[in-house]
C-alpha cells in the first residue's frame, strides 16, 4: 500500500429498511441537499441502467478539513437493496462498495438496517497525494468526520421523509449539517 492509499470500512445502524437507505443513498442528485457538510455538488452525467449500473455523477466534495475535491463515480454493479459498488477516478482513484442488511429488531423500534461503506481509494489531489506521508492521521479523521456527518444526516433525511405530510414535524426537523467553512459556489460549464 503506497503512503497516498486509503482503507475505510464504515459501519452505520439506522432505523429503516435497506430499500429506504438505497433510496436515499442511490439519488446521487440529491445528496447536496440532505448532506450538504460533505457534497457540495453532484450532477449525474450518465443515467445508467434499470439498476444504476453505468450511472455516472460528478462530484464536488469537502470534509472538516479546508480543502476541496472533485471526482467522478461509476456505478459498477448493483443488487439492490442489498449492495453497490463504485468506481471512483480524479482526486480520488478506486472503489467503494456499500452494503445493507437488515437486522433483527424489537417490534417497538421498528426495522433496523446495518449499512457498511468499504472505501479502497489513492488520494491523487497534489497536496492530499504529497502530504500524505505526513498527513495520514488528518485526512483519516477528515474521512471519519465526513461519515459521521453522513450517518447524522441520513437520520435527518429519513425522519424528513417519514414526516412528509406533517409540517409540524417537518418544521421541528433540524437541517442537516453544512460545511465547515463558507465557499463560493464554482460553477462548471457543463460537459
Amino acid at each position: 500500500m503506497g503512503s497516498n492509499d486509503y482503507q475505510f470500512l464504515t459501519v452505520w445502524r439506522v432505523h429503516a429498511t435497506p430499500q429506504e437507505v438505497v433510496d436515499i443513498l442511490s439519488d446521487a442528485s440529491d445528496l447536496p441537499r440532505w448532506w450538504p457538510s460533505v457534497y457540495l455538488e453532484a450532477r449525474v452525467i450518465e443515467t445508467g441502467d434499470a439498476t444504476g449500473v453505468g450511472r455516472v455523477v460528478d462530484l464536488w466534495t469537502k470534509g472538516w478539513l479546508p480543502y476541496t475535491l472533485r471526482w467522478r463515480f461509476r456505478v459498477t454493479e448493483s443488487d439492490t437493496p442489498r449492495t453497490f459498488s463504485l468506481e471512483a477516478e480524479g482526486d480520488f482513484v478506486g472503489r467503494g462498495v456499500w452494503t445493507f442488511a437488515a437486522e433483527d429488531a424489537a417490534p417497538s423500534t421498528g426495522p433496523v438496517t446495518r449499512i457498511e461503506y468499504d472505501w479502497r481509494v489513492s488520494a491523487e489531489k497534489g497536496l492530499l497525494k504529497m502530504l500524505s506521508p505526513v498527513m495520514r492521521p488528518f485526512f483519516g479523521a477528515n474521512h471519519r468526520w465526513a461519515m459521521a456527518q453522513g450517518e447524522r444526516s441520513l437520520r435527518l433525511e429519513l425522519a424528513r421523509r417519514r414526516a412528509a405530510g406533517d409540517p409540524t414535524v417537518l418544521d421541528a426537523l433540524p437541517q442537516p449539517p453544512g460545511p465547515t467553512f463558507e465557499l463560493r459556489r464554482r460553477r462548471q460549464p457543463p460537459a
